[in-house]
């Protein structure tokens, strides 16, 4: 069996100048790392994954409804977590009726945002930082900006978050936010082109069969988790029992697309 410790320093060969990496167990357990674990970088649309998690707890707490309206007209909470909002990539102009298409879109995550900041009477990032950042202990990690794509932290923070997404202590139906919204609905995965179905949860992009992809070959269809342009990514591959996260500090690129997926395949063979 090939060794983890060796499939995760191949990370160390990738063409950037820091990463960290690291793979970690639903009760915190970290199996191994490579890189600094606290360095700080910034994580682009991972942050996505700390937003989704702090709506999901707003619900829970009452503050937001999944379906009351918010965003387009006719679109809804539940809509602009999912990227069926109609809303487009950064400018705010509406595209699509809600519901009928999956558009990526950083705007809708704003509204996100700013719709949960105003129920919460706060700042949405502090509102993250209350609901998820302090409980879980993520002392190096904040919001700079959008909600969609402006978070710093470290790997150390985000092993402490993959394992809350693996064994979910705050939010009790998160089994809900990993599951198809919307389904059925094609879309453009940024990096990868269109695919057929473009499936997502409620903030969370679900692997299923999409090809290509920046998880491996190997990575079972029930995992989830986010890349972002900052050349970041969190996966939690459920049937692996293991989430791995990844910080660098070189943008997305043709690097990634080649990188990543092989890379994922030897933590996999290694676990």
């Amino acid at each position: 069996m090939p060794d983890l410790r060796s499939a995760v320093d191949a990370a160390l060969d990738w063409p950037v100048e820091h990463v960290a990496v690291a793979v970690v167990r639903a009760d915190g357990t970290v199996l191994a790392t490579a890189g600094d674990q606290d360095r700080e970088f910034r994580l682009a649309s991972v942050t996505k994954l700390l937003t989704a998690y702090a709506v999901l707890i707003a619900v829970e707490e009452g503050a937001v409804e999944w379906d009351q309206p918010a965003g387009p007209d006719g679109s809804t909470v539940r809509h602009l977590a999912a990227h069926t909002s109609g809303l487009s990539f950064s400018d705010g102009v509406v595209q699509a009726a809600p519901g009928t298409r999956r558009i990526y879109s950083n705007s809708g995550f704003d509204v996100l945002g700013s719709v949960v900041g105003e129920a919460a009477g706060m700042p949405f990032a502090q509102y993250l930082h209350l609901a998820v950042c302090e409980p879980l202990g993520l002392a190096s990690t904040r919001l700079d900006g959008s909600p969609a794509a402006d978070g710093v932290s470290t790997a150390a923070d985000l092993s402490r978050f993959a394992a809350e997404l693996q064994a979910p202590t705050l939010a009790h139906t998160f089994d809900e936010a990993r599951t198809v919204a919307f389904p059925g609905l094609d879309g453009i995965l940024p990096g990868y082109g269109r695919q057929k179905p473009n499936d997502w949860g409620l903030g969370f992009e679900i692997r299923d069969g999409k090809s290509p992809h920046w998880t491996g070959s190997d990575s079972s269809p029930r995992t989830f988790g986010h890349f972002g342009q900052a050349g970041t990514f969190l996966w939690v591959d459920p049937d692996a029992g293991a989430a791995c996260v990844a910080l660098t500090d070189r943008d997305f690129s043709d690097w990634s697309v080649a990188a990543w997926p092989p890379f994922t395949d030897g933590v996999l063979a290694a676990l």
